[in-house]
This record gives structure tokens, C-alpha cells and sequence, in this order.
């Protein structure tokens, strides 16, 4: 075997070694903080842990704690809205391509919102009970999903803001009023 034949095989080796079970995320981005009964909600102020669904995780720029988020979609109006001056670092979201891992009792995998596939419009609500993007770390377990719960497949910078900004009525809610009334 040539030098150039090692170098190949060890370069695929280190590719392989890292498909397992590390999240993904960008050169020099804090890891994910693991999800405990401290992860609380920006916008809702519950603790995660509490909620079924996908979650999300964002650090900002000089700050070493993320900020939560029970839904994805609402981290994904964080990051837009221009009223939070966020200046983000890393986005984490959490990958329900396993079934085993949509407990929140159980640490989910995180993996880097930027190169997660997102289904939107599924059947399937977050665990606020609100339409949720819904993130998978691979295009076929997302297509999967939306055969099975309906809904479309989107890069995160695909998700349309009316999706994102849209009202719902959450389970419980007074008649007229909707749950962008309480953010």
C-alpha cells in the first residue's frame, strides 16, 4: 500500500468514526448542553423535560448556557426575529429519526439545525401542541415521516416565515384568543 493509499484509508476511517452517535455540529460551536429539569423554555418558560417532541437549543455569541426552546419552530422565530439581536454561535435541534429517543426523559440527540431536514405541515403536532418543523439528521427519515404524518420537506432556510410566524390555538384556550397572545 502506497502513502497516499494510507492516507485515504485513514481519512475514510475518521469519517466513519465520526457517523455514530455524536451530534453534529460546527468547527469551534460549543457541544450541546444536555437536556435536564433545568432547560427552560424561553418563550414558554416550562420546563422541556415535561414536553414530548422536538426541542431546540441555541448559544449566543459571549454567553456559555443556551437558550431552550419547547418547539422548534419557535426557536427558528427567535433566530429571525430582529426585536432579540441575537447573534448565534450554534442551533441545535433535536433528531426524531429514533423512535427510542422522542422521550424527553431521555437524553435526545442533538444535532446542528443547519444541516438537519425539517418536516412542516405533518399531522403531528409539537410537544406545545402547535404545527412544529420537525427535524431529522438524514433527507430519507424525513421523507419517511412525511409519507406517514404528511407534510413537506425543508432545509431550515426553507421553512416559509408565515409558518413560522402562524398563530395556533393551543389545547385549553379561551375562544378568540390563540396562542401568540401569551409570547
Amino acid at each position: 500500500m502506497t502513502s497516499a493509499s494510507h492516507l485515504v484509508a485513514a481519512l475514510a476511517a475518521c469519517v466513519l468514526a465520526s457517523c455514530g452517535d455524536a451530534p453534529s455540529r460546527a468547527p469551534g460551536a460549543p457541544s450541546p448542553a444536555e437536556l435536564t429539569d433545568d432547560a427552560i423554555g424561553y418563550y414558554c418558560g416550562m420546563m422541556l423535560v415535561e414536553h414530548e417532541g422536538p426541542k431546540a437549543q441555541i448559544f449566543l455569541a459571549g454567553e456559555t448556557a443556551p437558550k431552550w426552546f419547547s418547539q422548534v419552530r419557535d426557536a427558528v422565530h427567535f433566530l429571525r426575529a430582529p426585536e432579540e439581536f441575537a447573534d448565534p454561535v450554534a442551533f441545535y435541534v433535536t433528531d426524531m429519526s429514533d423512535p427510542a429517543r422522542r422521550d424527553p426523559a431521555e437524553n435526545p440527540l442533538w444535532i446542528d439545525a443547519r444541516s438537519a431536514y425539517f418536516v412542516i405541515g405533518a399531522r403531528a403536532a409539537g410537544g406545545m401542541g402547535a404545527p412544529e418543523a420537525i427535524p431529522f439528521a438524514s433527507a430519507d427519515s424525513a421523507a419517511r415521516f412525511a409519507a406517514e404524518q404528511g407534510g413537506e420537506v425543508r432545509r431550515l432556510d426553507e421553512i416559509p416565515q408565515a409558518y413560522v410566524e402562524a398563530p395556533f390555538k393551543a389545547p385549553g384556550e379561551n375562544e378568540g384568543e390563540t396562542h401568540a397572545d401569551h409570547q
